[in-house]
């Protein structure tokens, strides 16, 4: 459970300081939705903004000098942004449940002497009670500090303890999330927690040619980045609850176009395949030689209805590939899916006006450049003209397709 109600980056390629949502020092701001679409034209930021999520995520699984070097990225000097000397910085602030205090996360990544990128602070803070100052239950600087185990306590700013078992750490290993070390260990509760929550992160990255490939039988319970585990997902699914599973191919059937059934087939090995009926034919085809589009709606509808759900994902441009008539019953799936709770958060760029049509003002956000090269973002509801228009019964996604966002 959990999700993010804001999020601050800084020094990250064109996202020289942007805010979303509410955080610890913009207390104003209005929480981020269980959906957050990212609109702008092209070379403002949008997929810069999905690699600072896709680039956290590397450092819990690989450390932050890895992680800046994967992915094309270039090394921490090509990742930080141009002209500037301060280090990386990201704010996290996140809420487990609604009756729950928020957790703050920040993270600095600098360069040494030599070069190499390194975690140069690490803080995790919460609220003892509900007004006062938040405080630190786990601060770390250049992989020293303390941490706190259990679910109280914390030290305030001036690192007096408050209540609670403080505990001094040193890493071995400054390259490496402190979180990931102490998270592994269970008196560190809320650690463990957040770190939990991170890890639950699904970065999409679908390719129809990479989910036409057949791997070995073994079942698996989430799609892959590039989906090429799709057939291992469905033979999971089957396996868990062939009753629910097949309740779910029909209720997907009905939002792919021209599909009338579709139905899973085991093979003596072990192996499984998907075979889709289209209107029109008598024979079935497997899932390797259905179309792209087909293939992509498929896994997007399937990811919607996972059993035990990752909490955050984050989809780029999904409009790539569909047909325009499919992306608002896409959005409006995506909507109906995530609720309104805690257990799902779903964030989307994309440049389409017919999936930005299905959604509300509230949960679209607009990046564009300034005129200083960096990037500037902004809720489309703050937008005066936004709401006169919205009144008058004008979609969002028409208004930005007018040109009204520059």
């Amino acid at each position: 459970m959990g999700k993010i109600e804001g999020v601050q980056i800084k020094n990250f390629g064109p996202l020289r300081d942007i805010v979303m949502g509410k955080t610890l020092n913009y207390q104003q701001g209005d929480a981020l939705g269980n959906v957050t679409a990212i609109i702008g034209p092209s070379g403002n930021g949008k997929s810069t903004l999905a690699d600072a999520f896709g680039f956290l995520a590397d450092c819990l699984e690989m450390g932050v000098e890895e992680a800046c070097d994967t992915k094309n990225r270039g090394g921490f000097q090509q990742i930080r942004s141009q002209g500037v000397e301060e280090p990386v910085k990201f704010e996290l602030y996140y809420r487990e449940k609604s009756n729950t205090r928020p957790i703050t996360y920040e993270l600095e990544i600098d360069e040494d002497s030599m070069g190499r990128p390194y975690v140069k602070e690490e803080r995790l803070r919460q609220r003892v009670t509900k007004r006062g100052r938040p405080l630190s239950f786990l601060l770390l600087q250049n992989g020293r500090g303390y941490a706190y185990e259990g679910k109280e306590g914390g030290a305030d700013d001036d690192g007096r303890s408050v209540q609670g078992e403080k505990v001094d750490v040193e890493l071995a290993d400054i390259r490496k999330l402190g979180i990931v070390t102490l998270g592994a260990m269970k008196q560190y509760e809320r650690i463990e927690k957040f770190l939990n929550f991170l890890k639950s992160w699904y970065l999409c990255y679908f390719s129809p040619d990479a989910a036409r490939t057949l791997q070995t039988a073994a079942p698996q319970p989430y799609l892959n980045r590039t989906g090429s585990n799709i057939n291992n997902v469905a033979q999971y699914m089957y396996r868990e609850n062939k009753r629910e599973f097949t309740k779910v191919l029909k209720e997907i059937q009905t939002k792919l176009p021209n599909i009338e059934k579709i139905e899973p087939v085991k093979f003596d090995n072990g192996q499984m395949m998907l075979k889709f009926w289209e209107k029109g034919f008598e024979k079935a085809i497997y899932s390797p030689k259905m179309s792209d589009g087909t293939l992509k709606l498929f896994a997007y509808y399937l990811l919607l209805h996972e059993s035990n759900p990752r909490q955050l994902v984050f989809i780029e441009e999904p409009e790539n590939g569909l047909y325009h008539q499919y992306l608002k019953l896409l959005a409006d799936e995506m909507v109906k899916s995530v609720g309104t709770g805690f257990s799902k958060q779903l964030f989307v760029t994309t440049h389409s006006p017919f999936f930005v049509n299905a959604l509300s003002p509230e949960n679209v956000w607009v990046l564009e450049k300034g005129d200083d090269g960096f990037s500037k973002v902004k809720r489309a509801s703050e937008y005066a003209f936004v709401k006169e228009l919205s009144e008058e019964g004008i979609p969002l996604g028409d208004m930005w397709y007018s040109k009204y966002f520059g």
